[in-house]
């Protein structure tokens, strides 16, 4: 009797941890941000935040050991991921359409406790051609430089792509305190009817992206000046750059219909 050896294209990852204990740092965290909204202190929250960012770490470490080093990560496997993260934006553009869902079935028939107009009485909304137009320019040049150095990576100009990346992160940076300091300047809050509410959840999820995407963005660059991407094997930064396109989009959508349509 002969033993046959079958040797399969996909990655069989190995057991690990980090998915209960990242799942168990969540529940600690949105725990803790329900006691924070109640008037308790910050430690909760603090406590689940530090959990995730420190499974966060640890799963990137194995991912990246596998993909760059070990080679695991082939043509088949890299089809895969592409898959997923496909999927996994598909899911975000339906989260994102829950709020402009929620937006727009209060905008277009308000009701008399809005005082039968939009935005509602008493709210005043802020101008579109200030701080907002400024981060729309701010995102789509970020748009521009992330396919720039996606560009220059294909072509193995290393240094170009460095730069396309660093540029792309001082522009998220950047769009990440302009919308603070909007969110200062405000004469509305999110307890403010459903105009208030809409608006922070909406906008306030969209900056939570942009500093994932800019982190993502971070981490690029940071394995590009370590040699870990090649003209062939950067499945990476593809799929930051994908998912730094879509918060561009979303952004745009939000400054149409927020921003513009809505006052």
């Amino acid at each position: 009797m002969s033993s046959k050896i079958i040797i399969n294209p996909f990655h069989l990852v190995e057991i690990r941890p980090w998915p209960i204990i990242g799942s168990a740092g969540a529940i600690v965290m949105v725990r803790g941000l329900a006691a924070w909204f109640h008037g308790h202190s910050l430690t909760l929250i603090t406590l689940g935040l530090v959990i995730v960012l420190l499974t966060i770490i640890q799963w990137w470490r194995d991912v990246i050991r596998e993909g760059s080093f070990q080679g695991y990560h082939n043509s088949v496997t890299i089809r895969g991921l592409q898959i997923g993260i496909i999927l996994f934006i598909l899911s975000e553009i339906c989260f994102f359409f829950a709020f402009f869902w929620a937006f727009f079935h209060s905008s277009l028939a308000p009701t008399i406790e809005l005082g039968n107009n939009w935005p509602p009485t008493g709210v005043n909304p802020l101008s579109p051609w200030g701080v907002p137009l400024l981060n729309t320019v701010v995102l789509l040049s970020s748009g521009v430089t992330v396919t720039w150095a996606h560009h220059a990576l294909l072509s193995g100009l290393s240094n170009e792509a460095k730069l396309g990346l660093l540029l792309t992160f001082i522009l998220g940076a950047y769009f990440t305190v302009l919308q603070g300091g909007e969110y200062i300047e405000t004469s509305f809050a999110l307890r403010d009817r459903v105009y208030g509410t809409t608006f922070f959840v909406a906008t306030g999820f969209h900056g939570l992206h942009v500093l994932i995407g800019s982190t993502f963005l971070l981490i690029c660059l940071i394995r590009h000046s370590a040699g870990h991407f090649t003209t062939s094997h950067h499945f990476g930064f593809e799929a930051a750059a994908w998912y730094w396109h879509f918060v561009d989009v979303v952004w745009l959508f939000l400054f149409v219909s927020i921003y513009w349509w809505g006052r």
